[in-house]
């Protein structure tokens, strides 16, 4: 296991799609160990492999407060979607910033385990914005895209 370097807006992986996965073998497996050794270094609760500059359509996530019910999702798909939330959201792609977004309160999500074995998953609040922004992720968008109001350093006063 290791820690990853995260690439950063402006790098181009991110601007760009990712490839389903066909099989998961030993290479991929390490690769999701440390996609998650990465997010909990960086206190991130989500992270996408193309943030690791691998353009693959495998996502992490973890929005539990001890830090320790870590999600695997590969080929995730969104199949649907209520209600909306408008808050804040950072993304360990972007250091630093901050901007309001608005996305589903309510997501259902299906994918496969790192056994290929189809399940589904469905989130609200925190949960359903990590899922839909590094779903995002994997198409090659970034959150920056969707800002109301433009992006603001973290830890500034404000107006």
């Amino acid at each position: 296991m290791a820690i990853r370097n995260i690439r950063e807006i402006g790098d181009s992986v991110l601007n760009k799609v990712s490839k389903e996965v066909k099989e998961v073998n030993k290479k991929l497996l390490i690769l999701i160990d440390d996609m998650l050794d990465t997010m909990y270094d960086a206190a991130g609760v989500g992270l996408a492999a193309p943030q690791v500059g691998i353009l693959k359509r495998v996502v992490v996530i973890d929005v539990s407060e001890e830090g320790n019910e870590p999600l695997v999702l590969i080929n995730p798909v969104i199949i649907e979607t209520s209600g909306e939330q408008t808050g804040d959201e950072g993304c360990l792609s972007v250091p630093g910033k901050v901007g309001t977004v608005t996305r589903p309160n309510y997501v259902k999500v299906k994918a496969y385990d790192v056994d290929m074995q189809e399940f589904t998953i469905e989130g609200t609040e925190l949960l359903a914005r990590a899922l839909t922004h590094e779903i995002d992720h994997l198409d090659g968008e970034l959150y920056v895209d969707k800002v109301i109001d433009g992006l603001r350093t973290v830890g500034a006063p404000e107006e």
